[in-house]
């Protein structure tokens, strides 16, 4: 079955509707979700969005805190873009009705702003500790509300339709749309477009311990480098430095913000504060260097967890701050008011992706992606706290006007092939799905993960070889399922992981080598092509 739109949006975080909203005045779009249209990454952020928004900030600090950040491989003018853009996606985000925390009585400020490592700045801001949950809210809400956007939940992307999949075949690379699969029937469709818009997320998942939601896969990454875009910086994963270490419960965030607002990295025993051993800024350092201190102190002392502790704060001020944070750790038994958290670093944003121009478009005619599947030049080797929700915002309206002012370029689709399984039969061994999905994760936690060696990345190539072979020879013969769609991708962005991070000589970043640990005097991006 073909579904014909003028522009298909594959994703339903901030980036993907974004993008739908401001292309609906104009066309009729179909956003696509793999799970419920409010399951991607979006709900999950908590500190907030940054952007300069009182008098004593400039738009100059804002750029010099994210060149900072990604150890100088951002690219500078992408980085102007974003910040200057910054104060206006606020504005309109707060017209939409995100309820955004008001500034205190007798300041100036409009809003409450917090500040998180990185920044030089008070420049967060927030809706308590769960913007991202008020953010989706608004943006759902318009986006339902908008006759011309079609919200198409529960349904699996598993490839980009070029034109090799017309009927009259072109190898052009135009791209027209996406195949994907029903979770309710197994039933594949073709979603078809003048445009399309990979808004996706990120690859966190292929860790076994991750902030991200199960759906972060890659699956976006994976089916553009498939359709022959070029992949950049893949080797820069960021770690967040502090996830809830609790036996029940696997990928809770603890927010930037609980050290923006004074709490404080321990060793449990001793009680030490241990960052200012490591960084001057202390728990204000940016995130590669406080996950890698809190990487350090936990193998040289074989602990399973360091503490962060905010319990010298008044009550009143933690349980304003971080409502919703404080009730899910009250709910598991810890009171953050008297007692310290327990946390770990987990695998959280991807730095690198697709690569992408100011206008959001891709290698390939009539591609554009935005958000964490993107490489836009933002990052660098390291984001900064709190630029993620921006560089979505940003980029899904810079690729919604692009669209719009180029529209006359784009063709109508051609007559495209349906999706052919006439050759492939009910899959009756989904164990190895699942066994060869915890295989990936864990070599990838052991080999490829916050501090890396030669000999260790080469060991994860081997094993993603092996199972690339496997996972392709199973693709090929039985019929497609969710599940075997995020191996196919999990696999893929492995490589493009491991690839990278093979190319770079140095540590830069969130790459951080032992046999290469200087940091070389040119700042260069790692770029593979299919």
């Amino acid at each position: 079955m073909e579904r014909r739109f003028d522009v298909v949006v594959i994703g339903s975080g901030a980036a993907g509707l974004t993008a739908a909203l401001n292309l609906a005045p104009h066309y009729k779009v179909g956003v696509l979700a793999k799970g419920d249209i409010s399951d991607g990454s979006t709900r999950y952020a908590q500190g907030g969005i940054a952007a300069v928004l009182e008098p004593g900030d400039t738009f100059e600090s804002h750029i010099e805190d994210t060149m900072i950040a990604g150890a100088g491989l951002n690219d500078r003018r992408t980085v102007e873009f974003v910040v200057e853009n910054a104060p206006a996606a606020i504005e309109r985000l707060a017209a939409l009705g995100v309820p955004f925390n008001p500034g205190e009585a007798g300041h100036a400020e409009r809003w409450h702003l917090t500040r998180e490592g990185g920044h030089s700045h008070r420049r967060i801001v927030h809706v308590d500790d769960a913007t991202g949950f008020a953010v989706q809210q608004a943006l759902e809400r318009a986006a339902a509300a908008h006759p011309n956007i079609t919200l198409i939940p529960d349904h699996a992307a598993i490839d980009l339709v070029t034109g090799r999949h017309a009927a009259r075949y072109s190898g052009d690379g135009h791209v027209w749309g996406v195949y994907a699969v029903s979770r309710a029937t197994g039933e594949v469709s073709l979603f078809s477009g003048r445009a399309t818009v990979l808004a996706t997320g990120g690859a966190s998942r292929a860790y076994v311990f991750s902030t991200s939601p199960r759906g972060a896969t890659g699956d976006g990454i994976g089916m553009a480098w498939r359709a022959g875009c070029r992949i950049s910086n893949m080797e820069f994963m960021q770690f967040h430095p502090t996830c809830l270490f609790h036996p029940e419960v696997k990928n809770f965030l603890i927010t930037e913000a609980v050290r923006g607002e004074g709490g404080r990295l321990r060793l449990p025993g001793s009680g030490h504060r241990f960052m200012p051993d490591f960084d001057p800024r202390a728990e204000l350092a940016p995130r590669d260097v406080v996950a890698r201190a809190i990487d350090h102190e936990i193998k040289r002392l074989g602990l399973d967890y360091v503490h962060l502790d905010i319990s010298h704060m008044p009550p009143e001020f933690v349980e304003q701050h971080f409502p919703t944070i404080r009730a899910r750790l009250a709910e598991l038994g810890i009171d953050m008011t008297t007692q310290p958290i327990p946390v770990v670093p987990a695998a959280h944003y991807t730095c690198g992706g697709v690569v992408v121009d100011r206008h959001g478009r891709t290698d390939l005619p009539g591609l554009y992606a935005a958000g964490e599947v993107s490489q836009s030049g933002l990052h660098g080797a390291n984001r900064l706290a709190s630029n993620s929700l921006l560089e979505c915002f940003v980029y899904g309206a810079a690729a919604a006007e692009h669209i719009r002012s180029n529209w006359a370029d784009l063709p109508e689709p051609p007559a495209l092939n349906p999706w052919d399984e006439s050759r492939v039969s009910d899959s009756d061994e989904e164990v190895i799905v699942q066994h060869n999905w915890r295989e990936i994760r864990r070599f990838m936690w052991d080999y490829v993960g916050i501090v890396r060696t030669t000999k260790r990345l080469e060991r994860a190539q081997h094993r993603i070889d092996l199972l690339r072979r496997e996972v392709a020879d199973y693709y090929g013969n039985f019929r497609v399922t969710p599940d075997l769609i995020e191996l196919r991708n999990l696999v893929e962005v492995a490589g493009l992981i491991v690839q990278c991070a093979l190319a770079r000589k140095e540590s830069r970043g969130l790459h951080y080598t032992l046999d290469y640990p200087e940091t070389l005097a040119e700042a260069r991006d790692t770029i593979v092509a299919p």
